[in-house]
């Protein structure tokens, strides 16, 4: 019953937005964000104070509870007292797996803080850096919570003083983290200090934690808590949780120095909104007016068994309330808000109304995905969406389903399509040749769970391929121009492609050149940043997911911008498959020299223009030094110093490379690089070859070529496998010469 009654009070505060925060909780995996979670959860009456620290509340799937991980990020709305004044703590605890960051980098957009936290033997790791770049990236204010305490004194058995060198080491390397990757007017304003209580210390587990003002305030000292973990009693925790209760040490963080909506969204929404800063729509949005237009940022897609798609965002300005109409901006369409509730962990409460600062949970909008901006639906002719999210990932291993029985097909198609709507990192598409239904994730635990989740949630028995790595096409030269004739020969495109330029990708890949913004201002950005002519950069018509650019470089062409849109979708099409092996094109940039176009549009349809578009394309790609990119992920291996030559030689063996060496006493730090194809028993590897001493974590690094000499046999055995003729095409099998 105490569950209801804070709901009840949490609806009651949420109108005074100096009273909410919305944080999020982020680190490297395994380092205790789902305990941290339960200890808070606790406190706040939601789960028993007996098995805080083992519930693992916010994993409520099933496979989260087996593999003690974090697959999906949860919501949870806790109420807290500071000072005698209630607060609202909108918490979502986010996955620290690599392959599910995608979904850590959606939460972040909705979030205005972030709880860092780093456990206190294995320091700072790579997802550690990973997940607090991404959070800076969206200006999501970082505070700190050193976990593992316990650790150094049972473990370790370090003395006080070495304890408190450990932590001046780890807050070091935060702060150098936070000065390299914040924003210029944030990169001493959110410097870490302790003294002024920025960072927490404790134990997740054993539930006790405190900042250094709660320590002076209390007459806390660490050689206090090292005799009380040495008489090893269960009273003697009981008297530490007492002396120093951990939800009391963050949560009292979390309000003091996270800022409240109407701060963070004066200097969120000019970095994630790229609209008119001077519209009635954005006033609203940086004032958090409750009464301005409805907008809300869908950052998580469920499906829920009885209700159906259940969509969850922050509001950023208006408010929700059922009867609404909205117009979902990506989808294109009108839609009507059924039912608005607050999300606790799996359970959704129901409210009459909830408004702009705050995270909600809606019902009625099936058509939504994650991503998506939610406007008012006066507002749909001049609502900018927010910016596209640049993950840090990109799917690189695949499997091939099939149903055990042939008559489920239809189930797996609907259950594919599910589960793709619930992980949009997940990707499905079918491979015409064969028939085959390919699942593409970020890893191989990426792709099990989804597999997992396809038996336990939809009852799929599946047959499952071996996992194969998705590579990318690209081109090391430039070509000459070609004609591309339609198949009726009334319509000509004269088409060269070159490589694009290394800056180009990265201000793509950054989102800070995107397809739909103004062509005049892109322009200018790919001139100052990238070298373009400006009347070149200018005249982009396309930017594919790929990170491919079309541009037109015509003049005076008759019926061109009639067949715009058609030479486009060619162009996508062309880049979804490139002619050595059928992989996705990466890195391509595609000119249209001159057109000669047919007068009746009877003549010049899709199915005339796209094979003009693809033979141009593919024949200038063929003759360009054609090459595939293989995924390059970034290993941070800590590993005492006598297994350094062992873990140099896993690395060798399997085309990988050490970049830099740190020394950290008696641990080294390797930071290295490694094909994603060479890492199926990497694991194991690292393991056997360290006597399991090993610490290590992986991110998505880049797209490297594949090296000459493996080349054409990967394209051949590519080709087999997809039910092609080994060698691939040759130019004149596209234009005539």
């Amino acid at each position: 019953m105490v569950r209801y009654k804070q709901v009840f009070e949490i609806l009651k505060i949420m109108r005074n937005l100096e009273q909410v925060r919305n944080i999020g909780i982020t680190a490297h995996v395994d380092h205790g964000k789902t305990t941290l979670s339960d200890s808070l959860l606790a406190a706040a009456g939601i789960i028993s104070d007996k098995v805080a620290g083992e519930a693992l509340a916010l994993d409520y799937l099933d496979v989260e509870q087996r593999r003690g991980i974090t697959v999906k990020s949860a919501n949870i709305s806790l109420y807290h007292e500071y000072k005698g004044k209630p607060y609202v703590i909108n918490l979502i605890d986010t996955p620290g797996h690599v392959d599910f960051s995608s979904r850590t980098t959606r939460s972040f957009r909705v979030l205005d803080g972030a709880i860092l936290l780093v456990d206190a033997v294995e320091g700072v790791m790579t997802q550690t850096e990973m997940y607090l770049r991404m959070a800076l990236e969206e200006r999501v204010r970082p505070i700190l919570f050193i976990n593992k305490v316990d650790r150094l004194i049972k473990e370790l058995k370090l003395s006080p003083s070495e304890i408190q060198q450990r932590f001046v080491q780890i807050i070091k390397e935060v702060n150098s983290l936070i000065s390299m990757y914040a924003d210029k007017p944030f990169k001493s304003l959110w410097q870490l200090d302790p003294s002024k209580g920025h960072v927490a210390f404790g134990s997740a587990k054993d539930r006790w934690g405190f900042t250094v003002p709660m320590a002076r305030e209390r007459g806390i000292k660490f050689s206090d808590i090292t005799a009380l973990y040495q008489r090893g009693s269960k009273e003697a925790l009981i008297e530490l949780q007492k002396l120093a209760p951990l939800h009391e040490a963050v949560l009292d963080m979390v309000v003091k120095f996270i800022p409240n909506p109407k701060q963070a969204q004066k200097y969120r929404i000019p970095k994630i909104w790229r609209g008119d800063l001077n519209s009635d729509i954005a006033k609203a949005m940086l004032e958090v007016d409750p009464d301005g237009p409805v907008v809300m940022l869908a950052h998580d897609i469920k499906i829920d068994p009885h209700a159906g798609i259940v969509a969850t965002g922050r509001v950023f300005s208006g408010t929700l309330k059922p009867g609404t109409e909205v117009w979902l901006i990506n989808a294109r369409m009108k839609q009507k808000i059924l039912q608005v509730s607050l999300y606790m962990g799996p359970y959704r409460e129901l409210a009459n109304e909830i408004i702009a600062g705050n995270i909600a949970a809606v019902l009625g909008l099936d058509r939504a995905r994650a991503g998506e901006t939610i406007v008012d639906i006066r507002y749909r002719d001049v609502m900018t969406p927010f910016e596209r999210l640049r993950m840090l990932s990109e799917p690189v291993v695949t499997v091939a389903v099939e149903p055990k029985s042939p008559s489920e097909l239809p189930k797996l198609i609907e259950s594919l399509h599910k589960l793709s709507i619930e992980d949009p990192s997940l990707v499905v598409k079918i491979n015409e040749e064969t028939g085959e239904y390919l699942l593409s994730g970020m890893g191989t635990l990426h792709i099990e769970i989804a597999l997992t989740m396809l038996k336990e949630n939809y009852g799929m028995e599946v047959i499952v391929s071996q996992p194969v790595i998705v590579y990318r096409e690209s081109i090391r030269g430039r070509s000459q121009v070609f004609e591309g004739k339609s198949p009726n020969k009334h319509n000509k495109l004269y088409i060269n492609v070159e490589p694009l330029d290394q800056r180009t990708i990265e201000l793509i890949h950054q989102g800070i050149v995107v397809e739909d913004m103004d062509h005049r201002e892109r322009a200018k950005i790919l001139r100052d940043e990238a070298g373009w002519e400006y009347d070149e950069a200018r005249r982009i018509w396309a930017i594919d997911e790929n990170i491919d650019v079309f541009v037109d470089l015509t003049t005076g062409v008759q019926h061109l911008r009639e067949v715009k849109d058609t030479i486009i979708q060619g162009f996508r099409l062309a880049m979804r498959e490139g002619p050595l092996a059928m992989e996705p094109v990466r890195g391509v940039k595609v000119v249209l020299h001159d057109a000669i176009i047919h007068e009746d549009p009877a003549h010049r349809g899709p199915g005339q223009l796209y094979p003009a578009v693809r033979n141009a394309i593919y024949a200038g790609m063929l003759t360009s030094r054609p090459t595939l990119l293989e995924p390059i992920l970034k290993l941070d291996i800590k590993v005492p110093m006598e297994y350094m030559g062992s873990v140099s030689t896993v690395l060798s063996k399997r085309r990988g490379k050490i970049l830099h060496v740190i020394q950290q006493g008696p641990i080294v730090r390797i930071v290295g690089e490694i094909p994603v194809a060479e890492t199926f028993d990497l694991a194991e590897a690292l393991r056997g070859a360290t006597a399991g001493k090993a610490l290590w974590g992986q991110e998505f690094s880049r797209w490297a070529p594949v090296p000459d000499t493996m080349l054409m046999d990967l394209v051949r055995k590519i080709r087999e496998r997809k039910g092609l003729r080994p060698e691939p095409p040759k130019p004149e099998d596209f234009i005539g010469f």
